[in-house]
């Protein structure tokens, strides 16, 4: 088993004991420079605070201490995703509901491959969104990346 796996395993349950809303987005376990790093990913409505990072922090140093899913020296960080991370769970398309988003697409639709909009879904292997009034459906298989963004008018 990979290290994010074991390590999403033993995160997720304590995450969801704080009772703070908070749902792990993500695991990221790389070697930057000379340094590991082990991150975790956290979001909540409302985006996440500095104290919802230090909560999470602190509830897994010592169980990861002690469960020791990754062998030899890292350093651990919590964090916010940021805006520009994909949509990858369910649970990111309905939090996400309503809010703009790029459709990125493997290969271009009337020379275009980037699309823009309000996401209105995803359901049986579509993705739909919204732009000037009008739906747009893409499948699944084809979009190679969804993102939220900021559409400046």
């Amino acid at each position: 088993m990979k290290v994010t796996d074991t390590v999403r395993e033993i995160a997720e349950p304590v995450i969801e004991s704080l009772n703070a809303g908070i749902e792990l987005i993500d695991v990221e376990y790389v070697k930057e420079g000379p340094d590991w790093y082990l991150r975790i990913f956290i979001d909540k409505r409302g985006g996440v605070t500095l104290d919802d990072c230090q909560l999470v922090s602190e509830a897994l140093n010592d169980i990861l201490d002690e469960k020791d899913p990754v062998k030899g020296k890292y350093i651990f960080e919590v964090s916010s995703p940021g805006i520009d991370r994909p949509l990858k769970t369910d649970a990111d398309y309905r939090r996400h509901l309503g809010e703009d988003v790029e459709v990125h697409l493997y290969a271009p639709i009337d020379r275009t491959k980037v699309f823009t909009g309000k996401l209105a879904g995803r359901d049986g292997g579509m993705i739909t969104i919204t732009a000037d009034g009008e739906e747009r459906h893409f499948k699944e298989s084809d979009v190679s990346l969804v993102k939220r963004t900021i559409i400046w008018d």
